[in-house]
C-alpha cells in the first residue's frame, strides 16, 4: 500500500511536472485553436460586429494617439542623442540620420509601440472581458442570440490590426521628428546632415517591413488579450490574474514574432 509520503514523492517528480506541463501546454494550444476558428466563423456575422468595431477603432487608435506621439517622440530624442555621440572622428554627421532611421523605423518603432500598446490596450481589453465574463454577462448574451466572440473578440482583433500599425506610422514619424529636433538644436548636426542621412539607402520596403511588424503585434495583442478575457474564472482575483498572464504571454509573442520577422525579410530591408 503506497503511504502519503510517496504519493507526493511521486506527484513532485520531475518527469510528472514535466509531463504535465506539456500536457497544459499543449491543451492551451487547443483551446486558442478553437477560439481562433470561433473567431473566423464570427465573420458571417457582420451585423453583430460591425459596429462594434468602429468603437473599438476609436478606442484603440484614436485614444491612445496622445499616448504613442510622447513614447515616440522620447524614442526618437533618445535614439539620435545616443546615435551622435557614439561616433567616432572621421565620421560623417549624416549617419546619425541613417541609424535613427534605421533603428526607429525597423525595430524601435514598431516594438515599443507594441510593447507599450500592450499594457494599455491590450490589459484594457482582457479585463473588460473578463469583468463580463465573471458578472455573466457573457451569458447574458448568449442567451438573447448574440454570438459573444463576434461582439467581443472579433471586434477588438479587426480594431487592432488596422489601428495599430497607424498608430505605428504616427510613431516613426514622431520619433524622426523628435530626432531632428534634438540633433539640430543639442548637436552640431544640421538639418542637411540628417536629412541626408535621412535617404541614404532608403529603400519604400523598410516602411512596408514596419507596418508588417505592427499588423502583426495588433493581432496578437488582441487575439491573446480578448482570449485570456474570454477564459477569466474565479471573479474579481481571476481578472486580475488574467490580465496580468495576457500582458506577459502578450509581450513574449512580440518578441518571438519580431525575431521571426527579422528573420523572413532581412535581406529584403537592406538598400
Amino acid at each position: 500500500m503506497t503511504s502519503p509520503a510517496q504519493t507526493v514523492q511521486v506527484t513532485h517528480h520531475p518527469l510528472i511536472r514535466l509531463v504535465r506541463g506539456a500536457a497544459n501546454l499543449l491543451r492551451e494550444a487547443g483551446q486558442r485553436g478553437y477560439f481562433a476558428a470561433d473567431m473566423f466563423r464570427a465573420l458571417r456575422e457582420p451585423g453583430t460586429w460591425g459596429r462594434q468595431t468602429i468603437r473599438q477603432m476609436y478606442s484603440i487608435g484614436v485614444g491612445s494617439v496622445p499616448f504613442v506621439l510622447v513614447v515616440a517622440s522620447f524614442l526618437g530624442a533618445v535614439t539620435a542623442f545616443q546615435t551622435y555621440y557614439q561616433l567616432f572622428a572621421g565620421v560623417q554627421l549624416s549617419v546619425v540620420g541613417l541609424i535613427s532611421r534605421q533603428s526607429i523605423v525597423l525595430e524601435l518603432g514598431p516594438l515599443l509601440t507594441a510593447l507599450t500598446l500592450t499594457g494599455r490596450v491590450g490589459a484594457r481589453m482582457t479585463a473588460e472581458i473578463g469583468t463580463m465574463r465573471v458578472t455573466e454577462q457573457i451569458d447574458a448574451l448568449e442567451t438573447l442570440a448574440f454570438d459573444p466572440v463576434a461582439y467581443l473578440a472579433l471586434p477588438r482583433l479587426l480594431a487592432a490590426i488596422v489601428m495599430i500599425p497607424a498608430l505605428t506610422m504616427m510613431a516613426n514619424a514622431a520619433a524622426i521628428f523628435a530626432a531632428w529636433i534634438t540633433l539640430v538644436l543639442a548637436t552640431p548636426v544640421s538639418t542637411n546632415d540628417f536629412v541626408a542621412g535621412l535617404r541614404l539607402s532608403f529603400t519604400p520596403f523598410q516602411v512596408v517591413y514596419s507596418l508588417i511588424k505592427a499588423f502583426a503585434y495588433g493581432g496578437a495583442i488582441a487575439f491573446n488579450c480578448s482570449y485570456e478575457g474570454y477564459h477569466t474564472r474565479s471573479g474579481a482575483e481571476g481578472v486580475g490574474r488574467a490580465t496580468a498572464k495576457a500582458v506577459v504571454i502578450t509581450s513574449i509573442v512580440i518578441l518571438v514574432l519580431d525575431g521571426i520577422i527579422a528573420a523572413m525579410f532581412a535581406s529584403l530591408i537592406q538598400g
